[in-house]
């Protein structure tokens, strides 16, 4: 487990791994500058963090969660009792691991650490995404330094730092992998090969248009690795002498299938774009179509930039994914350029400018 003898650096980030990922690379990008730092997460007994804290070798410390009701209800009046009470057993945690600095990622875990924090340690919040979530929007009114994935937040004086992000991913060598890669996903060793995924449990959407574009891809000499979804099926009809067709339940080796892939068509939450982004994928982005919009905020900057191309998951049908994949996968020049751009977004220096904040704020506290 995580320790040391130098200062305690307390990460509140929990609930989805859009929230405990950043809040990892960021505890690993601290030790990698201090060595002798102690990491502590918080987390809650209803988040992944329970499996993926310890499993990354960092001390983790339950505290109740603090949900904030969409609408008002029984649970809005309920809210003062138990924000209340989540501060008192926070502050107990960070009393009894002696933290120096809290960094909060927002989500549950983030509120109730923000307000036992306040007045008694630096506080630095980052953010992932294009809009800002509640419990940030809170921790950004009396934190230390805030940081940003990206411009244009509407947060008062929030630095753009980007998003951390795992050093397996950070230093992923896509070319030296290749073979490696392709051979492990029997996949034709030299075709240009589009990477397709929808989350962690697929997207039907994504899943029935791309699949239904396979005989666009197979005259073209595109071959496909498509992640369809551990509760999905996929049946795609093969064609004799193209490049394989792949499809897969779930992705266990995203660094194997980013380097099997010339690139990517996919969701865009904001780690996802982040990775993307970082082993300089260009992309083809699909929106979630549910939520605040969110998704289309988040891969904005990349489509601005040339690294990636977006359309609406209302638009997308086999003869759209067809259109705009098959000019992009058959133009080595175009896809050159789209990687070049995407290799430029920042984020792959993101972990280690947060961690220095994060040292440099205590330094100034001495």
């Amino acid at each position: 487990m995580s320790s040391g003898t130098g200062p305690c650096v307390v990460v509140a980030g929990g609930g989805t791994a859009g929230h405990i990922e950043p809040a990892l690379a960021l505890a690993d990008a601290v030790r990698r500058l201090r060595p002798d730092a102690r990491i502590v997460a918080l987390g809650t007994e209803r988040g992944l963090e329970k499996t993926i804290v310890p499993a990354r070798g960092y001390s983790l410390e339950m505290i109740p969660p603090v949900p904030m009701p969409r609408k008002p209800n029984v649970d809005l009046l309920k809210l003062p009792l138990r924000v209340r009470a989540a501060i008192k057993q926070t502050r107990e945690v960070l009393d009894r691991v002696g933290a120096d600095v809290l960094v909060g990622f927002g989500g549950y875990v983030a509120l109730p650490a923000y307000l036992a924090a306040r007045g008694r340690m630096p506080i630095i919040v980052h953010d992932t995404n294009a809009r800002i979530g509640l419990a940030n929007k809170v921790g950004a009114k009396f934190a230390d330094r805030v940081a940003v994935a990206m411009p244009g937040t509407g947060l008062a004086n929030a630095e753009v730092v980007g998003i951390p992000l795992r050093e397996s991913i950070v230093k992923l060598d896509r070319r030296a992998l290749r073979a490696q890669a392709r051979e492990f996903f029997g996949l034709h060793p030299t075709a240009p090969t589009l990477l397709v995924f929808g989350g962690s449990q697929g997207a039907r959407s994504i899943n029935n248009a791309v699949s239904g574009a396979a005989k666009a891809f197979a005259d073209a000499g595109i071959g496909v690795l498509h992640a369809h979804g551990p509760k999905n099926t996929l049946a795609v009809q093969e064609f004799p002498g193209a490049p394989r067709y792949a499809s897969v339940p779930y992705l266990e080796r995203m660094d194997l299938a980013y380097a099997a892939a010339d690139a990517v068509l996919c969701r865009c939450g904001a780690m996802t774009v982040a990775e993307v982004s970082a082993v300089g994928l260009p992309a083809v982005y699909v929106p979630l179509p549910h939520g605040n919009g969110e998704q289309a905020l988040n891969a904005g900057p990349s489509v601005k930039s040339g690294a990636a191309l977006m359309v609406q998951d209302a638009e997308l049908t086999a003869d759209k994914v067809a259109s705009l994949v098959v000019p992009m996968m058959t133009d080595p020049t175009r896809l050159r350029q789209m990687s070049a751009a995407a290799q430029g977004s920042g984020h792959r220096e993101a972990a280690d400018v947060l961690a220095r904040m994060v040292l440099d704020t205590l330094k100034d506290r001495k």
